[in-house]
């Protein structure tokens, strides 16, 4: 069986490979159980601190590969149950309290806008082009795009990339807020992240990254709950008495400089 997900583990840093490229990254119905399994797989594992997802080629992902499936006579009840292994794998990501990590580059579009913006914070590369593209082939938003478009760049703007043309380059993403941040090399800054995250107080990160996205299908009252919850149960955790330690011996010792 062809892998075109590979799931690499190294220093604390779940790697997840989009291995594609002669298709774009083109989601097929093997690619997508693929990607679930590597999801739940980074997420469930003890050893995992930080993910990180990149993509082989000159795209990131061109969504699903739609005339693949439609050359292969495929119902839409397979479409159907192909993208709810697909939404598993995201879940999996959204949903854990584990800092994501995505490098994009090249052609975003359709479906793969949302496995971009799973992603707690994306690194774009120069080449960028973000388009939706559904309603050209007569489809309509999947893979959590028209949850996970709104909720970065605003209801009025999601609607604009996936009702007209519209395509945004690298610095509209980022003015718009799909992105964080534009480098030359987004594959080696996502890794320098990446690396970042899991040497510093990853369940720190992770546990904010859980708070900010639990808190946009909740009442703000359960958000309050949770929060107050966290830090106390933080606080109590090995990793923050070893940071507050050392934080107040750093500050016990600028006080005697002085």
């Amino acid at each position: 069986m062809t892998q075109f997900i590979r799931l690499d583990t190294d220093d604390g840093v779940a790697h997840l490979t989009f291995d594609r490229p002669s298709r774009l990254n083109a989601f097929d119905f093997e690619m997508g159980k693929q990607y679930r399994d590597a999801c739940v797989t980074a997420v469930s594992s003890p050893e995992t601190r930080a993910i990180l997802v990149t993509a082989e080629g000159p795209a990131f992902c061109a969504g699903g590969d739609v005339l693949a499936m439609a050359g292969a006579g495929v119902a839409g009840s397979e479409v159907t149950a192909g993208a709810r292994v697909i939404h598993e794998g995201l879940a999996a990501l959204t949903g854990s309290a584990i800092p994501v990590v995505v490098a994009a580059r090249g052609a975003v579009a359709g479906g793969g806008i949302g496995l971009m913006l799973a992603g707690d914070h994306v690194v774009a590369g120069e080449d960028l082009r973000v388009a939706g593209r559904y309603a050209d082939i007569g489809l309509t938003p999947d893979l959590g795009v028209s949850t996970l478009l709104a909720r970065a760049v605003g209801e009025r703007r999601a609607l604009t990339l996936l009702l007209t043309p519209r395509e945004l380059d690298a610095d509209e993403a980022l003015s718009w807020g799909a992105v964080a941040e534009v480098a030359a090399d987004p594959d080696a800054r996502a890794l320098e992240i990446a690396r970042q995250w899991a040497g510093a107080a990853a369940g720190a990160l992770g546990q904010a990254k859980r708070l900010v996205r639990a808190s946009a299908h909740r009442p703000f009252a359960d958000s309050l709950d949770d929060e107050a919850g966290s830090i106390g149960q933080a606080f109590d955790g090995e990793e923050a008495r070893r940071r507050i330690a050392a934080f107040a011996a750093a500050s016990a010792a600028r006080g005697g400089a002085r």
